[in-house]
């Protein structure tokens, strides 16, 4: 792709080189159906807890609904700080933390200040596709890791050594990781942070879905790690545990000398976080958290109705350890994952994304979130049986 290319031809060339364009083209489909099961966006079904939402009400009765602090809600920030220090993380203070407008604002806040043109930012793939369009606004060079079945999608500290060269400056850990539901275990998360201070690279520690795992599972926050806090910058929000993605209420935190920067060009970008929103995040992380639990027993029952599905169709997936997705692999029908999804739609009414939008090298893949509930989940199992076997069908029938 030529620099000299007119803008329009460039952005052009950049859609070609992505699969969002297929979220689009569902979305017509989608338009035109009723009754649609829709087992794709990453935006939970269960409502916002109500003692949140009463918080924003009556922040809005008081008039909460003016420019706040640059770096967010002082009260947020100290919260956010005894919150990480509560689930094991780093020790912040409330100046060495930004309140955004959602985790995926961040990305960007933080690809902007960490990266030159020609740096490179090492991304697990598949994983979430926001990290490589960031990249792209600094001209940093996006390095995919790639991740398979064989290791159940987890990234190593061994994959990601393979792909460290002298331009290696980023490295984004995703964990639980979107769009596998997998998670990186402890162990390998120390290895991979004795390799990052050995190559001398930021991490970027994603743990928005840190409070969603399953059966024996922990999150080893990567900046608690011996030589780590100085190098680390920890993403996170409120939209997965507390079900607030309408809300927009993400953070960042890390070594003030990084954050000054950063809260700089949140500024810019944002001036502040919706102060309503704020205080709204306040109340999640200050009020009763049995509503993240209940939430995670609800996304575990899913979980296993799903799996139970899937198993009984003889589609393979990854064990789905944390977040609320699973991802599997349809390979197995006989048609490439991106045909399959769109099949699946306009035969079934059962909505799920390729993982190729995700930045899988393969198109074998589907990611299919756990956002419905059970019953809904299990009628599309059950719709997902049929157009798997009309297709299975088509591809045994004798040609005429």
């Amino acid at each position: 792709m030529s620099e000299n290319q007119p803008l329009s031809g460039r952005l052009a060339d950049r859609v070609k080189l992505r699969e969002e364009h297929v979220i689009t083209r569902m979305a017509d489909i989608a338009e035109k159906l009723t009754d649609v099961i829709r087992l794709g966006r990453g935006d939970p079904d269960l409502d916002t807890p109500a003692h949140i939402v009463k918080a924003g009400q009556d922040a809005l009765g008081r008039g909460e609904t003016h420019y706040g602090h640059p770096l967010g809600l002082p009260a947020l920030r100290q919260a956010i700080a005894e919150n990480i220090r509560a689930h094991g993380g780093a020790d912040y203070a409330p100046d060495e933390i930004v309140v955004t407008p959602g985790g995926q604002h961040a990305m960007f806040v933080i690809a902007l200040a960490l990266l030159n043109p020609g740096d490179e930012i090492i991304v697990p793939c598949p994983g979430y596709n926001p990290y490589s369009q960031a990249a792209e606004l600094s001209s940093a060079e996006v390095v995919p890791v790639r991740m398979s079945m064989d290791t159940n999608f987890t990234l190593t500290a061994a994959m990601i050594e393979a792909h460290i060269t002298p331009r290696s400056k980023v490295l984004v850990l995703i964990n639980p990781n979107n769009p596998t539901g997998t998670v990186t275990p402890p162990d390998e998360v120390e290895r991979i942070a004795k390799l990052a201070i050995k190559h001398d690279l930021i991490v970027i520690s994603d743990e928005i879905y840190a409070r969603l795992v399953y059966g024996n599972q922990r999150i080893q926050p990567v900046a608690a790690l011996p030589g780590m806090r100085e190098r680390t910058i920890t993403l996170s929000g409120f939209s997965k545990a507390y079900a607030m993605t309408g809300w927009r209420v993400g953070y960042f935190a890390g070594p003030k000398a990084l954050i000054t920067a950063m809260a700089e060009i949140n500024h810019a970008f944002a001036i502040s976080t919706a102060s309503v929103s704020q205080h709204a995040a306040l109340a999640a992380l200050t009020g009763p958290q049995d509503c993240v639990e209940e939430m995670r027993l609800i996304y575990d029952e899913r979980r296993k109705a799903l799996c139970e599905g899937l198993d009984r169709i003889g589609i393979p997936y990854a064990e789905p350890q944390g977040a609320f997705y699973v991802y599997a692999n349809v390979s197995v029908v006989g048609i490439p994952a991106s045909l399959f999804c769109e099949r699946l739609l306009a035969e079934g009414r059962v909505m799920i994304y390729p993982g190729r939008i995700y930045g899988d090298y393969t198109d074998d893949f589907v990611r299919m979130s756990l956002t419905q509930p059970v019953e809904r989940i299990r009628e599309a199992m059950t719709r997902i049986q049929t157009v798997v076997h009309a297709i299975r069908s088509e591809r045994s029938a004798p040609a005429a």
